[in-house]
């Protein structure tokens, strides 16, 4: 049920199930046609695919992924954006440098990553003075929150990182009302203030890039600070967000969001831990199914905010778990690849281990039953490693995203 004393950004973020998919049916089949016309990467990269029969969740699954390596190598070819984008470099106002390098483009037009959205949630708004932490030098994050704070009405002062005492004295001096930035960096600042015998005026913080540990949030309530966290990225911007009912984080408006199967495209069952897939409807930088890297779940229902979005449960880890058994690297794409051999297979665990000092592989198999001889001759030919295969009753390995766990101490 809507929370009516709630204040949301705007109508989408009530949107009913029939009116977002009804709303989808039409922009997702916009902005592939618009990718393949416009950015001849994606055009390469969903060659054959029809634009216009691409309107739902179920459709946009069959389409193949794009991974951040693609990026590092297309750019390497075709600088600097490697043909993802439908503007010509030279009419973004920016150009950022992640590491890799990666190079990201940027717009100062509008609430580009959509980080108002998250602002908003927050209570920061008109009348705010947004001390902002995030980094202004080649990386993006300082701008892609200044950018929301415009959004939202908010007044900015750019402070980046580093030289705390002066960053505690404009703090006061300006009176900042809010901080963004990563979670523990507010706290550097407190820390000074308190040494320094000054007293801020910051009750809301706006937080990403790090993890927000919950005796860190509880120190910051204690502190009269609301702390609420976001996930973004510098290619996608903003694709969820804490409400402060911090229930879960809810996805974004602008981003289609899945959870798939590590090593694979393939969506696993609600509440099942995967892999965050993210299709952006920026259309200058149309992103078609990006693999992250990152492990998320699907969360049942609604936010108690009433934001109707589906939720995610935040960072669980990564999804490349690529790992180096007996000198020979073993990739979730090869369990994969492993899992689909064998139809009486639903899922699959490499566990790298040691016995004295030889590395050990042990293949275990959800299955009801099974051709062991089959397993054995498979995992040799597809993960070119000899390895025990252990068959294990479906449900019983871990909902945590894992398809190589390595149980080897380097200590």
């Amino acid at each position: 049920m809507r929370d009516v004393s709630v204040s949301y950004f705007d109508d989408l973020e009530t949107r009913s199930a029939d009116r977002r998919a009804a709303d989808l049916a039409e922009a997702l089949p916009r902005q592939i046609a618009r990718a393949i016309d416009r950015a001849p990467a994606i055009a390469g990269h969903l060659r054959d695919v029809e634009a216009a029969a691409v309107t739902d969740a179920a459709a946009l699954a069959r389409l193949p992924v794009i991974r951040k390596s693609e990026l590092g190598r297309a750019q390497a070819d075709l600088p600097p954006f490697g043909g993802f984008t439908t503007v010509a470099p030279a009419d973004f106002e920016h150009v950022f440098q992640s590491p890799g390098p990666i190079y990201e483009p940027g717009r100062v037009s509008g609430d580009w990553w959509r980080t108002g959205r998250f602002l908003h949630a927050a209570g920061i708004g008109r009348g705010d003075i947004v001390h902002n932490c995030f980094g202004y030098h080649l990386t993006p994050a300082g701008m892609i929150f200044e950018a929301g704070c415009r959004a939202v009405g908010a007044a900015v002062l750019p402070a980046g990182t580093g030289q705390t005492e002066l960053q505690v004295r404009a703090a006061a001096d300006v009176g900042t009302t809010a901080y963004a930035g990563t979670p523990d960096y507010l706290k550097v600042i407190l820390d000074k203030a308190d040494e320094m015998g000054v007293t801020l005026k910051i009750s809301r913080a706006a937080v990403g890039g790090g993890a927000l540990f919950p005796s860190l949030r509880a120190e910051y309530r204690d502190r009269g600070i609301l702390c609420l966290q976001c996930y973004a990225t510098a290619d996608l911007g903003n694709i969820a967000y804490e409400s402060p009912a911090m229930e879960g984080m809810i996805v974004d408006e602008g981003v289609i969001v899945e959870i798939v199967r590590p090593g694979t495209g393939d969506p696993v069952p609600d509440g099942e831990v995967g892999e965050v897939v993210v299709t952006t409807l920026n259309p200058d930088y149309p992103l078609i199914r990006f693999a992250t890297g990152d492990l998320s779940a699907v969360m049942p229902g609604h936010s108690p905010c009433g934001r109707t979005n589906l939720r995610i449960k935040g960072w669980m880890g990564r999804a490349d778990q690529t790992t180096k058994i007996k000198g020979m690297f073993v990739r979730p794409e090869q369990v994969a690849d492993l899992v689909a051999r064998h139809p009486e297979v639903s899922r699959a665990r490499v566990v790298a281990g040691r016995e004295g000092e030889m590395d050990v592989m042990t293949v275990k198999v959800e299955a009801e039953g099974g051709d062991m001889a089959a397993l054995e001759a498979s995992v040799q030919s597809v993960l070119k490693l000899k390895g025990t295969v252990e068959i294990v009753a479906p449900g019983s390995l871990p909902n945590d995203g894992k398809v190589i766990e390595d149980t080897r101490s380097y200590g």
